[in-house]
């Protein structure tokens, strides 16, 4: 239907007059009479529908039509004995443990810098000279034989003289040593009781150090001196990295004691009680875990001499969780209990926990809790929180808008939600579908709101099938209202009149990292035509347009610098991103070892140390702090079984663990700290079906194979999925090679493969990347007639489909992505 005669629009605003007073009057005569409407509209929705990939759904209320007799009150006690069936499988009840690693150094610098300032320290160590040394005595006692006997001894006259063994302030504990104790010893000691290292440790302090360990009873500092004694004998120099790792493992011992000290209540002298529950501490390592504690127990508060604190205000699993949390650096948390532990972290500033229960928050967040995590944030103004669950929301939004919790939002959020450019769906048909959803849970309360939300749907964006459903359901929305509201008159001249490509509606969302593509070659028949290029573009938003049109905006990001390269490797660390090896041309000599780092946030390019070897056609993947390159062309006949790793502390390649074969055009990507390695041509160029795991020091290991073989493909692990999505490439074909449009998923857990939506076009030689959880193969070519595929599809595992997202913006082919954080200048 044209819009360009201007009285189209009036007729059509007295036709749907026409008809809704048709529809009100069949309504008064008898339920019955609209079947046939119901009818049509079930065939609008069910091809609309299967255009947005929505054919298994059948939620009816998601899609707006409801059988006469269901009611929304019903449905909405279907809904709640569905999510009671949900809770009752186990989704409360799974508990997660979650830790910081570094938390013994980060509890000890605290312990250190708490004894720097004088604060709670009860420990007094005096030399023969009358030098002293002021500590805790908690944290001497986990490295001391002697202060933990002091410790313990008290413990035990305190529990002989109360029959309810009451907590008791701890009392000031002094030692005086010997005359073979001076304060470089002592001073040594300490230092290693709060960093896990002695930084004085030489020969011309040795000797005084082991006097001092010696007195003290401290048997890991005479280890180290023995070390320093046996280094001395050799010639040995110590090297800084493996002092680093032992001052770590220093402190999780020293931790360990200090836990074990808790268990057995040795030194405990203060009593917290709360929920009818007491819990016995030591206050230095209170202080030390939370803010709250740490003022009241340091700034001459009442509780600051009391040896038992009632805290009313808490639940005493909240409080044990944020106890335990202080000994051992890890928490077991669960939807259940989350919100609770979180807001109890909040409010006694334990830092460590808090953080813990954000981590778990990020990580676990899925359509069915966000909503309730984003209402949190809401509540406890935690603005970093609140921004990322929003924009999980815009990511998910169609998800969530099926979910029971979607129905109970605030129409204040669902307002803001419904005008944000970031919101991300299929359609803007399934914007207007949980709009409905959302009145209909409730009609007589929210019809009211109607009108209001539907403002920020964008009708422009929908195709006329998509609007004949808004026209179905408007008709019957308008109907049933007591009150005179009008859906589709606004909806209408919106869709008539305004432009869909306009930026004002447009749905324009900008992930936070940028997708950027590196390098690549554009195909021609003539070699001699060909135009490998340097350039780096950037994604810089993704755009929803009409239907399920999407596209992806392009910018120029800058240049390689000197050569071009095509079949090189990428890799991102530290926020940097490495450009390894690759061609810079078709001939023999053309291929490159040099390595590029390029800081995106100082626009710098900088060169690192070459390879070892020539490679392209390879795979680069980043691994704990070092990145590898792996297998590659050497030449145009000969691909390599070797590895490579890159090491930034000293910028050099060594070889490691060589690959069970040799490889090329293989893929690899690393899940859960490990290195997978898909297909790939070997030594004679055909195509494997293999999969392996690949480990620095222990080599390959075999897993189980694909169904379909495969090289020039991609490989990315996308959580969704729960596993290693493999796709696109060539296959065997007799003598020759063909497309491999078949897509396949590895689950690591249980080493087997499923299968995906097949791809609707070869991707041969193409780049990959996942962002936003959903995973993007970018241009590459057709086997078959050699010609280039010129476009980005996403697959999203929600949909199991693939989406077309729009053109490459240049080079196509042996070309590399990955996702950087760019400066904000270049993103507006």
């Amino acid at each position: 239907m044209e819009f360009t005669r201007h009285y189209l629009p009036m007729e059509w605003e007295e036709r749907w007059r026409k008809e809704k007073e048709r529809r009100r009057s069949r309504l008064e005569e008898g339920e019955e009479e609209t079947e046939a409407d119901d009818r049509r509209l079930r065939w609008i929705v069910a091809y609309n529908n299967q255009q947005m990939g929505m054919t298994g759904l059948d939620r009816k209320i998601k899609a707006g039509v409801r059988r006469q007799n269901d009611s929304p009150t019903s449905q909405g006690k279907h809904q709640e004995e569905k999510e009671k069936q949900s809770e009752e499988q186990g989704y409360d009840e799974k508990l997660f443990v979650y830790c910081r690693h570094t938390y013994p150094r980060l509890i000890f610098n605290i312990l250190e810098q708490l004894k720097e300032s004088s604060l709670l320290t009860n420990l007094t160590l005096s030399t023969e000279e009358g030098q002293f040394l002021y500590a805790h005595t908690l944290v001497v006692a986990a490295v001391s034989s002697l202060v933990y006997q002091k410790m313990h001894n008290w413990y035990e006259k305190m529990g002989m003289r109360s029959e309810r063994s009451d907590i008791q302030i701890l009392p000031e504990i002094s030692i005086s040593l010997g005359p073979e104790v001076g304060r470089v010893g002592l001073a040594a000691v300490l230092d290693f009781a709060y960093t896990g290292a002695i930084a004085a440790l030489n020969k011309d302090t040795l000797a005084q150090i082991k006097a001092a360990a010696t007195s003290l009873g401290v048997p890991r500092v005479l280890e180290l001196c023995l070390e320093e004694e046996e280094k001395m004998r050799k010639g040995a120099e110590d090297k800084a990295e493996e002092k680093k790792v032992t001052a770590d493992e220093q402190m999780m011992l020293s931790l360990q004691s200090i836990r074990q000290l808790w268990n057995e209540r040795v030194g405990c002298d203060v009593e917290l009680e709360a929920g009818g529950t007491s819990f016995h501490v030591h206050r230095v390592l209170l202080a030390a875990s939370s803010d709250y504690f740490r003022g009241m127990f340091t700034s001459g508060m009442k509780e600051s001499q009391q040896s038992t604190v009632i805290l009313p205000f808490l639940k005493a699993s909240e409080l044990e969780a944020l106890i335990g949390c202080s000994y051992t650096g890890s928490i077991h948390l669960n939807w259940g209990r989350v919100f609770e532990i979180t807001s109890t972290a909040l409010q006694l500033q334990f830092h460590v926990s808090l953080s813990l229960c954000l981590d778990f928050l990020e990580q676990e967040m899925d359509e069915h809790s966000c909503l309730d995590v984003v209402s949190f944030a809401e509540a406890y103004g935690m603005k970093e929180l609140l921004e990322m669950t929003n924009d999980f929301i815009l990511r998910n939004f169609q998800e969530i808008s099926m979910t029971q919790k979607f129905l109970d939002l605030p129409v204040k959020k669902l307002h803001y939600l419904l005008h944000c450019d970031g919101l991300c769906a299929p359609s803007e048909l399934a914007v207007f579908r949980a709009v409905v959803a959302w009145v209909e849970a409730d009609p007589a309360e929210r019809l009211a709101h109607a009108q209001e939300l539907m403002n920020g749907v964008r009708f422009p964006l929908m195709t006329f099938k998509e609007f004949r459903e808004v026209r179905a359901i408007n008709l019957r929305m308008e109907c049933s209202s007591d009150t005179e509201i009008d859906l589709y008159g606004s909806a209408l001249k919106e869709f008539g009149f305004s432009l869909p490509e306009s930026k004002n509606q447009c749905r324009i969302r900008q992930p936070k990292e940028a997708l950027v593509l590196v390098g690549g070659d554009q195909l021609d028949p003539d070699v001699g035509n060909r135009l490998p290029s340097r350039q780096l573009w950037f994604a810089n938003s993704l755009r929803s347009g009409t239907g399920m049109v999407k596209s992806i905006e392009w910018r120029v990001l800058g240049d390689l610098p000197e050569k071009p390269r095509f079949r090189h490797g990428v890799g991102v660390m530290d926020g940097k991103l490495y450009v390894v090896g690759g061609c810079e041309f078709y001939i023999r000599g053309d291929m490159l070892k040099s390595t590029y780092r390029y800081d995106p946030m100082q626009d710098q390019w900088q060169r690192l140390a070459d390879m070892q070897e020539y490679r392209s056609n390879l795979t680069v993947v980043v691994r704990g702090s070092n990145l590898y390159a792996i297998g590659g062309d050497m030449d145009i006949n000969t691909n390599l079984g070797s590895v490579e790793v890159y090491s930034p502390v000293s910028d050099t390649w060594s070889f490691t663990k060589p690959l069970g074969q040799a490889l090329s055009g293989h893929a690899a990507t690393v899940w859960d700290g490990e290195i997978y390695i898909s297909g790939g041509f070997n030594s004679s160029y055909q195509c494997l079906s293999s999969m392996s795991m690949y480990h620095p020091d222990g080599g390959t290991t075999c897993l189980a194979e694909m169904s379909q073989d495969r090289a020039q493909h991609c490989m990315d692990g996308l959580r969704s999925t729960g596993g290693l999505c493999v796709v696109g490439g060539v296959c065997n074909l007799s003598t020759f090679y063909t497309d491999q449009l078949a897509c396949e998923v590895y689950h690591p857990g249980s080493n087997c493969w499923s299968s995906i939506a097949p791809l609707a076009i070869p991707h041969v030689g193409a780049a990959s990347v996942v962002l936003e959880e959903k995973l993007y193969v970018l241009g590459g070519y057709c086997q078959e007639d050699y010609r280039e595929t010129r476009l980005v599809h996403r697959y999203d595992h929600s949909l199991q489909r693939w989406q077309n997202m729009g053109n490459m913006p240049g080079p196509n082919t042996d070309i590399r992505a990955c996702l950087l954080h760019l400066p904000q200048h270049l993103r507006h």
